[in-house]
């Protein structure tokens, strides 16, 4: 079986910020990456500079046509077999849609085509609504699909979401080796990267911090990722690279573990 790249952690849209397909793709094609984990931009998703942010319907249609950009790209680009079916007439890099869900807990909008959940927010960001009903009901979905959850939030919140929140047998990402929940010091003191269900990917973590979870959880659970347009994919690819880990490993991280993790075979 030939063996594809997989950047697990990109960001793409169009609307309030301008990260289109067309400036990316060349930059995973000439880092030999087949395979993009795309993320909706948060300014898509919710005004992420006012704290008392009050949704509305104009800014739940911003959410759908965010998320339709990118099954759109998915359907455009898929290789032959990744959707079950012939491949697409502009083929080529493997796509994986993460669903950005935020407080309508849209779950009727959470169709087969996506591949994981992103779970955001910052401190100085507005609130998910953690004890509606509806969250618990999107939860209970996300369940049922058996989809990973890539959660980047507040230390605090991080952990009352893996104690009270995460239905059992959900895998829970946490992006940057934490660097963004509160730091991977913290998080490892706290237990949590040794948790069977917590992965966590590389994207702009340091090199040490890559090479200290290896040395203590080994492999399996990290995944390859490089936050653009935040971090560049090759940079953030040569970093992983640069570890000279055993084929194994190396494949472990740069594609299969995210393939397996989104139940998505080769």
């Amino acid at each position: 079986m030939q063996f594809h790249i997989i950047d697990s952690h990109l960001h793409c849209g169009v609307q309030n910020v301008h990260w289109p397909w067309q400036a990316l793709r060349p930059l995973l094609e000439s880092a030999g990456i087949e395979g993009a984990g795309l993320i909706p931009p948060v300014e898509d998703i919710y005004d992420r500079y006012d704290f008392h942010f009050t949704d509305t319907p104009e800014w739940q249609e911003c959410r759908r046509r965010a998320h339709r950009y990118l099954l759109d790209l998915q359907k455009a680009h898929s290789p032959a077999g990744a959707t079950g079916q012939a491949a697409a007439p502009d083929a080529g890099i493997e796509i994986f849609p993460y669903f950005f869900v935020w407080n309508d807990f849209a779950y009727q909008d959470l169709g087969p085509e996506y591949a994981a959940i992103k779970w955001h927010r910052h401190a100085d960001e507005p609130e998910y609504h953690y004890h509606a009903p509806r969250c618990q009901e999107f939860l209970a979905v996300v369940k049922s699909r058996r989809l990973p959850i890539l959660l980047e939030e507040t230390f605090h919140n991080t952990l009352f979401f893996l104690e009270k929140l995460l239905p059992e047998g959900v895998p829970l990402i946490i992006p940057h080796l934490g660097g963004l929940n509160g730091g991977y010091p913290a998080l490892r003191q706290a237990g949590v990267f040794g948790l069977p269900y917590v992965y966590a990917d590389t994207a702009l973590a340091s090199r040490w911090e890559i090479e200290d979870y290896l040395g203590r959880y080994g492999p399996a659970r990290l995944l390859f990722g490089s936050d653009y347009p935040f971090g560049h994919p090759s940079y953030e690819l040569a970093k992983v690279l640069s570890l000279n880990l055993p084929e194994a490993d190396r494949q472990a991280i740069l594609g299969s573990n995210f393939r397996r993790l989104c139940g998505r075979a080769a």
